[in-house]
This record gives C-alpha cells, sequence and structure tokens, in this order.
C-alpha cells in the first residue's frame, strides 16, 4: 500500500519475508485443522489463528513503515534544521513519522508474537510477571526447561542484535512515557550546545537500528512459526497414531 503511495512498484514477497508469511499461513490453516477435528477445542484454536492472521498483518504493516522511514531519510541532505528549505523539512517529518511508527510497531509485534507462544506452549508467564513482555516469555522458556530449541534459537536472534533493540527500546520508551517539557528541554540544550543551530540526529544510525530490529522481529517469527507447524504436526501424528 505505502510504496503505491510513494511512486513505487508493488512489494515482491521473497526471501525471508516470503518464507515468514508461508509459515504463519500454514499455522493458521493448522489451526483450522484442530477446530475442524476437536470441537471441545475449538474456541481455543480460533482464538489462536485469529492472533497468527494479526501477526500476518502486523509484520506486513512494520516491513512497509521501514521501507517508507528508509525512503524518506534518503531525501535528508541537510545536517542542520534550519538550513533545510520546504521540501526537505516535510520529507524529514515524514521520515520521522515512519520511524517513530516502526519502532512501536516493534515492540508491539514482538508483544503479540510472546503472547501467541505463551498460549500456544502453556508456559503461564502471568504468573511471574502480569503485565509481560516478549522478552519475559523468552526467559520464561528458558527457566521452564521447556521447548529448548524454540528458545535458544529465539534468544540468539535477539542476542546477534541486541544493541539495536537496546537502543531502540530506549527511543520507544522515551515516545511513550516521557513528557513533551522534558523533550523540549533536551532539544533546547542541543540547540544551545551548537550555538543557535539544531542538528539533526545521525538518521542512518537511527535507521539502522530500525532495519535491525525489523529483522530480528522478522527472523523470529520465522523460527517461531516453523517449530510451531513441526510442532502440532507431530501432535496430529501422535494423536492419529494412538486412535
Amino acid at each position: 500500500m505505502l510504496r503505491s503511495l510513494l511512486g513505487e512498484p508493488p512489494r515482491k514477497n521473497e526471501g525471508l519475508f516470503a518464507d515468514t508469511l508461508e509459515a504463519m499461513t500454514r499455522t493458521a490453516r493448522l489451526f483450522q485443522q484442530a477446530m475442524d477435528k476437536h470441537h471441545d477445542q475449538k474456541q481455543d484454536y480460533f482464538k489462536l489463528q485469529v492472533w497468527t492472521y494479526g501477526l500476518i498483518s502486523s509484520i506486513d504493516e512494520l516491513e512497509q513503515c521501514t521501507y517508507a522511514a528508509a525512503f524518506f531519510r534518503k531525501r535528508v541532505h541537510t545536517r542542520f534544521m534550519d538550513d533545510m528549505g520546504p521540501d526537505e523539512k516535510g520529507d524529514y517529518a515524514r521520515y520521522v513519522y515512519f520511524y517513530k511508527d516502526g519502532f512501536i510497531r516493534v515492540f508491539s509485534l514482538l508483544d503479540k508474537l510472546g503472547t501467541l507462544l505463551n498460549e500456544l506452549y502453556e508456559l503461564n508467564t502471568a504468573k511471574v510477571k502480569p503485565h509481560y513482555s516478549y522478552f519475559t516469555v523468552l526467559r520464561q522458556l528458558h527457566d521452564l526447561k521447556v521447548h529448548s530449541d524454540l528458545g535458544n534459537k529465539l534468544l540468539s536472534i535477539h542476542e546477534q542484535r541486541k544493541d539495536y533493540i537496546s537502543r531502540l527500546r530506549r527511543r520507544r520508551n522515551m515516545e511513550i512515557h516521557y513528557m513533551n517539557a522534558e523533550l523540549q528541554d533536551d532539544l533546547w540544550h542541543k540547540h544551545q550546545a551548537m550555538q543557535g543551530r539544531l542538528e539533526l540526529e545521525n538518521l542512518d544510525e537511527y535507521l539502522a537500528d530500525l532495519t535491525q530490529s525489523y529483522q530480528v522481529v522478522l527472523e523470529s517469527l520465522h523460527v517461531a512459526f516453523e517449530y510451531t507447524n513441526f510442532y502440532i504436526s507431530n501432535q496430529s501424528n501422535r494423536n492419529n497414531m494412538q486412535k
């Protein structure tokens, strides 16, 4: 959708993105099959299926936001705000919009994945922390010593890019929790330090944090749903053999 608004050709789903969508779609079909076989658990499987389709929509939206942020970053060439013309200021504002939208979606999507994993694998994470996050679910997988292959792979993905994720989480927290007055104060001090000229943040560094965090999300979804497909298929085969 965003590509058409930007005058770009439609996205071609390929590589890991396409593989991840395929794995998630397969999981949704497996939940449908489980609903058809286990009528007493139909509501539970229906909920998991709805959450899966929600995650498919969410990763599509995150990919688009990441693409749009990169698109508008390329159109910003000036280091100082007061050197910008009207068009460049508009492109910078659009970059900021999609960048912020992107980093909020990163953690929202991870938390949604954590909710699905917690429910599907009966991790009972809420007993440890009532308002848990994706990262709490990762710790719960480790502490319970269940589904170790899944937990180890997800943890490895996070560890490989934890610096990007940590910086992005700090900015997310600032965007959501800090008061406007505090942000204005920070900007004022930076403005004074530059002797009246407000320098932009390091756009390339900020964008790298978003794009690398998007990769964390994508790889985590791929691993989680490939594992889930294997797990559900094995469970189904075992049930068939016991009949």
